[in-house]
């Protein structure tokens, strides 16, 4: 038997359950895991409004960082001993986890076991959103919006390294620090009048949005010609509604992007970009940010902690 933090049903809390632990089958193999990054969507997920929630009993926990253990009758490409990082959607948040090999991806030496857990969403959704969909170019400028959250962090620190000018937003002079660390140029208050401060500095070229809400309707009104926007998520809670005359006026490219979409569309593009990522990581370009671990009983907690938004980078739960 294990332990496992499980959504039983969405009209209930998420719970530590004992289960069997599971047996590797076909290509999978099974992990003993070390650390499972903790995600906004395992917020939508307890609810069942996100757009890949498994059907309940299901464990959360989207990446994990683990070592092989065991190997079922057809994985290939891994060995028992090897400290792999994998993103499969659930079930990381437990003491073993079963996962096809071809998703398992080697943790270089450089790499800690919580900073692997917590680096394939936050820095993969942020390197691939800014080259592949964006087209960011260096000298041009890039607005972060909740710029010290889990992706945000990652979004200032690889636009940097890009070229770009950085502004971030964040709410609090600790947040915006955390953000100055990785790189920013500007720093606004998000309580501030976002239209006008942009305006001041000349407009923006590239918008990373993981907030949504009202910061939509003002930073869309600072965007330059051509800006091209990115809709990564709406952790304010609101799905803001386009004003399409704005984009038609402008030139500007409303962007979606969902990283986890494409292991079923382009998962070379998306194993590519963790590739650079890791080499940029060994190369001591990144250095990835983490503000708790929490111990997987008190999984519970490094939700409240996403919930309340008092985490800045990434949160890490650790059997």
């Amino acid at each position: 038997m294990m332990r496992a933090f499980q959504v039983l049903s969405t009209n209930t809390q998420p719970s530590l359950q004992n289960v069997e632990k599971p047996v590797p089958q076909g290509n999978q193999v099974l992990l003993k895991v070390e650390a499972c990054g903790v995600n906004f969507a395992d917020l939508l997920m307890c609810k069942g409004t996100y757009q890949d929630t498994p059907t309940p009993p299901f464990t959360l926990g989207l990446e994990v960082c683990g070592t092989v253990e065991a190997l079922g009758p057809e994985a290939k490409g891994l060995s028992i001993g090897t400290r792999v990082a994998v993103y499969a959607g659930q079930g990381g948040m437990a003491d073993y986890a079963v996962y096809p090999a071809p998703l398992c991806r080697p943790v270089p030496a450089s790499m800690t076991s919580e900073e692997a857990a917590g680096f394939m969403i936050a820095y993969g959704t942020s390197h691939l959103a800014l080259k592949r969909r964006a087209r960011l170019q260096a000298g041009e400028t890039l607005l972060v919006l909740g710029a010290a959250g889990g992706v945000g962090l990652t979004a200032v620190e690889i636009g940097k390294l890009m070229g770009a000018r950085v502004i971030a937003v964040a709410r609090g002079a600790e947040k915006l620090e955390i953000a100055r660390q990785a790189g920013a140029d500007v720093l606004i208050d998000a309580s501030a009048d976002l239209t006008q401060e942009l305006r001041n500095l000349g407009g923006v070229d590239v918008v990373y949005d993981a907030v949504g809400g009202d910061a939509f309707k003002q930073v869309l009104k600072a965007c330059n010609r051509e800006a091209r926007y990115l809709v990564i998520g709406f952790a304010s809670g609101d799905v803001p509604q386009i004003p399409a005359n704005h984009l038609l006026v402008k030139n500007i490219d409303v962007i979606g992007f969902y990283w986890g979409g494409y292991l079923k569309f382009a998962p070379d593009a998306l194993f590519d970009s963790l590739a650079e990522l890791m080499d940029w990581h060994a190369k001591g370009q990144l250095k990835p940010h983490i503000s708790h671990v929490i111990p997987l009983g008190r999984a519970e907690e490094a939700l409240e902690l996403l919930r309340s938004r008092r985490s800045t980078g990434k949160v890490v739960v650790k059997p």
